[in-house]
């Protein structure tokens, strides 16, 4: 299976035209934005670039329900009737990453009117936060409610997430990027725990909740910098901390073995024969699922 960063699931809701004579009004968008952010510490582009990298796309979750045969299920997703109750930047932006991830979950199920409508709130939010000038709908739209583009769409979302990134970085309002990160993650770990506790004899899907436990220990890192300065951050990264408590008690264990060469059709590969073993219980399952819910309930209510 294809191996995504989550910069292309951010990236999927923050495409911006690619016109490089196109200018960004910065002073409308920091007019925008709640002055009491204004001291929130900067992490620097290096340090959180290296934490985005290890973060695998929500999209790569959607794509695993897909090949073990779940069936599209809207009934997963965050309803697009919510976006009128998110009036705070700080619900908004969560919610942002929490449709991203809806709209990457229709999208690789070829539901080409669900995607339209989740593209549809995602342009809301995105206007409600002044960013909508960042955002290139047509290229979205082209893109996402056709999954022969997904590729397209992948390379020029990786591209335009570090651009934006950038920019919220000179802003210093990185915390929008760590919240439309965290929306995006917890929705995609909503819908693989929902699937997951219908199917407890498929070992791969809890085996992949499991691996979710090394993602948290960096998107607490990432709120942690924010947790101090921001109280409805700290409120999230205290709700998270229990979600953590319950990952920890999963053991991976990684065994090392020396790579070696392998010549396939002529072309010398290098095999990574180190491997990975994750214990994860059907009640662990059950508990992240019903924290994780509880969570998600906090961020889209």
């Amino acid at each position: 299976m294809k191996k995504l960063s989550l910069l292309t699931c951010i990236g999927l809701i923050t495409l911006w035209s690619c016109d490089s004579g196109s200018q960004i009004d910065e002073q409308a968008f920091l007019d925008s934005l709640q002055t009491a952010e204004n001291n929130a510490p900067v992490i620097s582009d290096e340090v959180l670039e290296s934490i985005l990298q290890q973060i695998p796309s929500p999209l790569e979750i959607a794509v695993l329900l897909k090949e073990s045969g779940t069936n599209y299920d809207i009934s997963l997703l965050n309803g697009t009737s919510q976006i009128s109750s998110y009036n705070s930047n700080f619900k908004k932006a969560l919610n942002l990453g929490v449709y991203g991830t809806d709209l990457g979950y229709t999208n690789i199920y070829e539901q080409n009117q669900d995607a339209f409508e989740y593209l549809t709130a995602i342009r809301d939010l995105a206007e409600g936060l002044s960013i909508g000038q960042f955002f290139d709908f047509g290229v979205i739209r082209r893109l996402a409610t056709n999954s022969r583009n997904l590729d397209s769409l992948l390379l020029i979302t990786t591209k335009n997430f570090n651009n934006i990134n950038s920019s919220l970085q000179e802003q210093q309002r990185a915390n929008l990027s760590v919240l439309l990160l965290t929306g995006g993650w917890l929705e995609a770990l909503h819908i693989i725990c929902q699937v997951t506790e219908k199917n407890m004899d498929n070992d791969e899907l809890k085996e992949r909740i499991g691996e979710q436990k090394i993602i948290l220990e960096n998107i607490m890192l990432l709120l942690s910098f924010y947790s101090e300065s921001n109280l409805n951050i700290k409120e999230l990264a205290d709700r998270m901390a229990e979600l953590q408590a319950q990952f920890d008690s999963i053991d991976i264990t990684q065994t090392y073995a020396e790579s070696t060469l392998e010549e396939v059709n002529g072309i010398v590969t290098i095999s990574n024969n180190s491997t990975t073993t994750i214990n994860i219980t059907d009640d662990n399952v059950r508990e992240i699922s019903r924290i994780t819910s509880s969570i998600r309930d906090y961020i889209i209510d």
